[in-house]
């Protein structure tokens, strides 16, 4: 499945097939213990799909992070400057003297 396949899909959709992926992954993992594959690449090819799918739900759920952060934003600057309280500066803290060494 390529990358502009998954796009497509729903969040759900994609969270499901990331299960039924794992879950072959794990079978074909445990029967490879046991016994030689007759498709020993399709392990790779499963691990390369879940990478390939859990790339695209976390791009899906950045951009649905960044856009709530957008909204947020501009109403979080709002706030933050009609609620700004003066600070009073306080002086650097100070260094207590090297210790003297025996020579």
């Amino acid at each position: 499945m390529r990358a502009e396949e998954i796009r497509e899909m729903s969040v759900e959709d994609i969270a499901a097939r990331v299960r039924e992926m794992e879950e072959e992954r794990f079978r074909l993992n445990f029967r490879s213990a046991s016994q030689p594959l007759e498709d020993p690449l399709r392990l790779r090819e499963i691990r390369r799909e879940i990478a390939r799918l859990k790339t695209v739900l976390g791009e899906l759920k950045r951009m649905g992070q960044a856009a709530a952060a957008k909204g947020a934003a501009g109403q979080t600057a709002a706030n933050a400057t009609a609620n700004k309280k003066t600070t009073k500066k306080t002086a650097a803290p100070t260094r207590k003297p090297a210790r003297a060494t025996r020579g």
